[in-house]
């Protein structure tokens, strides 16, 4: 696959966001599909027999009472599902006073307050709502490597398509030959042009391109891709600071949106990705990838309920039409399904 391939680290930002091109843009038209249609399998999330879901299912059944030892129990398994210490002691105090206030005495109470409590904490997060301002809308995404960004990008502008919308695709990955490719091979797939520039270019210059070819073609949006890099590398973060700045310069107000691709499967390290992220360039909102792949899923509970950032889509699967819009209710009841 593409993004697998390792290349070089990038040289470090100038002082100065780039205004101008630095190089003649490659506007890459939709071409005939040159590979077979794929349809997705399925939106759902399943239920997995040894998941977070089956855990707490046992430890909370119906015909048990709620004792300090079973909320012991689901503070563990809590945290072994990747909520972290912080949210799930919290959580569980919370869901445990509501339990209490209704009268509720079993395992079915202890289980019903706890539901509650994880949806009001992810939908006090925000709405989870993705909707495009004023045209041209900017949606930076961003993550580190092999979380799946590129493909979300490409997911994402195949739901917007659907809806009607016009936008771009910008190749702002370009460190990695590989990763300029890989998202011409996606405009192709579903009909979106793409802009790019030689690799090594200047992603704020490919950002900058972008941006005033959505300006110039009246286009309802574009979908910004960038290098994937590690929160921990000071000088590939500046680099995506300078990127922002870059967009707002050319079209203030923007981007619209800063997604952070997530995958689900780091644990407890997505959360620290995101808090980083945050910082530097200030997320918008979360994309969960891979929530299918994974028997715990509560790091969706620790991003929300730490940074206050809506989680608006999940990743439930390799299909172009395998992009959910995240639902806290839907969420939990699968962490909670039979």
């Amino acid at each position: 696959m593409f993004w697998r391939r390792r290349e070089p680290e990038p040289p470090p930002p100038s002082d100065e966001p780039a205004d101008t091109p630095s190089d003649e843009p490659v506007v890459v038209p939709p071409t005939t599909v040159a590979r077979p249609r794929r349809e997705a399998a399925g939106m759902g999330l399943r239920a997995r027999p040894s998941g977070l879901g089956s855990r707490l299912r046992s430890i909370l059944g119906a015909g048990t009472p709620a004792t300090d030892a079973t909320w012991d129990e689901v503070e563990e398994t809590l945290i072994a599902g990747d909520v972290g210490a912080a949210t799930t002691l919290e959580v569980v105090d919370a869901a445990r006073q509501r339990m209490e206030r209704e009268g509720g005495r079993t395992g079915e109470d202890a289980r019903r307050a706890l539901a509650t409590e994880l949806r009001d904490r992810l939908a006090a997060s925000g709405s989870g709502v993705f909707e495009l301002g004023p045209a041209p809308s900017v949606i930076l995404v961003v993550g580190v490597n092999g979380t799946g960004k590129t493909t979300t990008i490409a997911k994402l502008a195949h739901r917007l398509k659907g809806q009607g919308r016009s936008l771009a695709l910008a190749a702002g990955d370009t460190f990695r030959a590989a990763a300029v490719e890989q998202l011409r091979i996606w405009g192709e797939e579903i009909g979106v042009p793409v802009v790019a520039q030689r690799t090594g270019a200047d992603p704020g210059a490919v950002a900058f391109d972008a941006v005033a070819a959505a300006e110039s073609r009246n286009l309802d949006a574009v979908l910004v891709d960038t290098a994937g890099r590690l929160q921990n590398k000071q000088q590939l973060m500046d680099e995506l600071a300078k990127i922002r700045r870059v967009i707002e310069r050319r079209l203030p107000g923007q981007p619209r949106h800063v997604l952070l691709v997530l995958d689900a499967t780091t644990g407890q390290n997505g959360l620290v990705q995101a808090e980083a992220f945050s910082r530097e360039v200030g997320i918008t909102g979360i994309v969960l990838t891979k929530l299918d792949g994974t028997a715990k899923g509560g790091v969706a509970l620790a991003v929300a309920d730490r940074l206050g950032v809506p989680i608006l889509f999940a990743g439930v699967g390799e299909e172009l039409d395998a992009l959910a819009p995240f639902e806290p209710e839907a969420f939990v009841e699968w962490l909670f399904a039979e």
